[in-house]
């Protein structure tokens, strides 16, 4: 079995992995509009085997939103070629800024600030926004992280930042550890998930509520989203994980 695809598994097995999604169940964080999990036993051990009825939206846990989550007559998730899936994965950090300004909104002169130090963002590749807001998890009122008057505050993208990385750069994908791709102040200020809106619009994918990003370089991983395939989905929950360099 001396082959080249055996070889390059192989040689992948040989690297170190790490796991970037949540595990999530009936008290997970998620959408406020959104309900939690439900889970019923069909059938037990007593019965022969063991099944379990799951319900939830497909946005729930770390998942991956297709186009067609934000965008009419845009792609479902089983239109998803199995190529874009894989991607060499940057990592811009931020999560000092995060903890000081839980409201933190990344610009485009922080990536020039990332680019400075790790070269440029190489074309093709999926650039995922740390903010450490993972850690929050599983805690759902740490993780909304509502003030007196109701408002969440969370750290996202800005507009100019996405497309700054789509448009200049030709990045393939983001991905962030919050609920939502916009930071929590530019929803407030736009009424609206701009940045969410603008990244589906590019015929492309996200992945939110990712984790473990501490563990990974700047450059030089490669992830993996892997998805099920069901119909007509504007989104699912998604195993993501990075192969270390």
């Amino acid at each position: 079995m001396s082959t080249e695809l055996i070889s390059a598994l192989q040689t992948l097995k040989e690297k170190k992995w790490i796991d970037l999604t949540h595990t999530f169940g009936e008290e997970t964080p998620r959408f406020n509009a959104f309900k939690g999990l439900e889970k019923t036993t069909l059938f037990s051990h007593e019965d022969g085997f063991l099944t379990h009825n799951f319900a939830f939206v497909g946005q729930y846990g770390t998942h991956l939103d297709a186009p067609i989550h934000f965008v009419r007559d845009a792609r479902y998730l089983e239109e998803l070629e199995l190529k874009e899936l894989a991607l060499p994965l940057v990592v811009i950090d931020h999560s000092k800024d995060a903890a000081e300004n839980n409201d933190f909104t990344i610009s485009v002169d922080d990536i020039f600030k990332f680019e400075a130090e790790h070269g440029k963002i190489e074309a093709g590749t999926f650039v995922a926004l740390r903010t450490d807001w993972s850690k929050r998890w599983p805690d759902i009122e740490a993780f909304n992280n509502f003030d007196a008057d109701g408002h969440p505050h969370a750290p996202g993208w800005s507009v100019d930042a996405l497309k700054f990385l789509f448009e200049e750069r030709h990045i393939k994908a983001v991905g962030h550890e919050t609920l939502d791709t916009d930071s929590s102040v530019l929803y407030r200020q736009n009424n609206a998930l701009l940045g969410e809106l603008y990244v589906l619009e590019q015929d492309t994918y996200q992945v939110e509520l990712l984790t473990n990003l501490d563990q990974l370089p700047p450059k030089g991983a490669v992830i993996f989203n892997i998805v099920p395939k069901p119909e007509k989905a504007s989104g699912f929950p998604v195993r993501s994980f990075a192969i270390l360099p």
